[in-house]
């Protein structure tokens, strides 16, 4: 039996920001990489795109309305068409698949990610919610799998990458940095008019709307600090987040013996995407390189958590443990989704979350139907307030 020498790929999310960018690197990657199932929630014109010129084993359109449209669309080219949300938990066990790149947005990510562990696939992770909701859960299941998973959010791969040749040596404390996102700078009065659109203009990075505005209201950190907790194993208190504007240093880690490593580049999602998908190897990239002279000054400030009161809600929710991550989470992506719908204002936002995290009934060691029963009710919770 010949090996096997491209790693086959699963993209669950493969028409948002970060599966998009997937497939251009994959695409770079001929002879590393081949792609297995692509998975869509509703935009099927895409996927449809993306299958024909990938021509993956099977592709899943979680909108069942449109399985139709994408079967028969599909049809000629003995691509397999499934739908529905069950159908990506079943889908990402199929045996050609060795990784499996999560990115969804949101709290939908958490259920394909646990079976693809279930599985015995390795995951190339950029859904940060799947932590943030059930972290104890998915860690001790991809102990219990042996399946890794490799960051592919900038600032964990940064970790990440800080940490290669050094696991074995205890982390003191990292650092996460913010770029400080469209509003830095600005108080509580400057923010009370804020528009959707302003919030949508990010400073350094092109992403997807919900994560734009987590980014604004600086949740996306807060988020990314519970993520840091269970990929690295830290306690609340060796996490510290530092707002780097220029977004250049992608985070550091500081060791026992004082000594700090950071991980440096341009702002490029690809480039993290690529490491989490060739590790243990680094591919020859033709991303465009930094140069010192463009940025003669680096600078630091500590975030302004008075104005922006996610990021303490996070470090709340982090202390508090059990299902309080889980509250945050779901909170927010209903606030998220009304603010993007002009339903409630930017400094509402975080109000609407605190209050639900209030209310909501804590769970010190929740099962998974105990999560689950818990982002429903947040959920009904948060649109009554609002």
């Amino acid at each position: 039996m010949e090996e096997k020498t491209k790693k086959g790929v699963a993209i669950l999310g493969s028409t948002g920001s970060i599966g998009t960018q997937a497939l251009e690197v994959i695409e770079s990657k001929p002879d590393n990489f081949e792609v297995e199932l692509l998975t869509a929630n509703g935009n099927c014109t895409l996927l449809i795109e993306q299958a024909k010129k990938f021509k993956p084993n099977a592709v899943v359109i979680a909108d069942e309305s449109k399985y139709k449209l994408v079967s028969d669309a599909l049809w000629p080219l003995d691509i397999k068409v499934y739908a529905g949300h069950d159908a990506l938990s079943q889908c990402v066990e199929m045996e050609g698949i060795d990784i499996v790149l999560t990115a969804l947005v949101g709290y939908a990510g958490l259920k394909p990610t646990l079976a693809a562990i279930n599985a015995g696939k390795h995951i190339a992770l950029s859904n940060k919610e799947t932590l943030v909701v059930a972290g104890d859960l998915v860690t001790q299941l991809a102990r219990e799998k042996g399946v890794n998973i490799y960051p592919v959010d900038s600032e964990h791969s940064a970790i990440f990458q800080c940490l290669v040749g050094d696991f074995h040596n205890p982390i003191e404390k990292i650092y996460l940095t913010a770029s400080g996102g469209p509003f830095r700078g600005k108080t509580i009065e400057d923010l009370k008019h804020v528009t959707r659109a302003q919030a949508l203009k990010h400073p350094n990075w092109e992403m997807g709307a919900k994560i734009t505005i987590d980014s604004a209201s600086l949740m996306n950190k807060g988020l990314e600090v519970i993520e840091a907790k269970w990929l690295f194993n830290l306690k609340p208190e060796q996490i510290d987040v530092i707002v780097h504007p220029q977004s250049i240093i992608h985070s550091l880690v500081q060791f026992e013996d004082g000594s700090m490593k950071a991980q440096m580049g341009l702002p490029d999602m690809k480039l993290p995407i690529q490491y989490a998908l060739a590790f243990p190897q680094r591919l020859k990239s033709n991303f465009p390189r930094f140069n010192f002279m463009d940025y003669p000054n680096l600078t630091f400030e500590q975030p302004d958590i008075k104005t922006f009161k996610n990021l303490g809600l996070a470090f709340k929710a982090l202390e508090l443990g059990g299902n309080a991550a889980c509250v945050l989470n779901a909170a927010n992506e209903i606030v998220v989704d009304a603010f993007l719908n002009d339903k409630i204002s930017f400094l509402k936002m975080p109000e609407v979350i605190e209050r639900c995290m209030q209310d909501i009934a804590f769970v010190q060691k929740p099962t998974l139907e105990e999560y689950v029963n818990t982002d429903e009710q947040t959920r009904l919770l948060a649109q009554e307030l609002i």
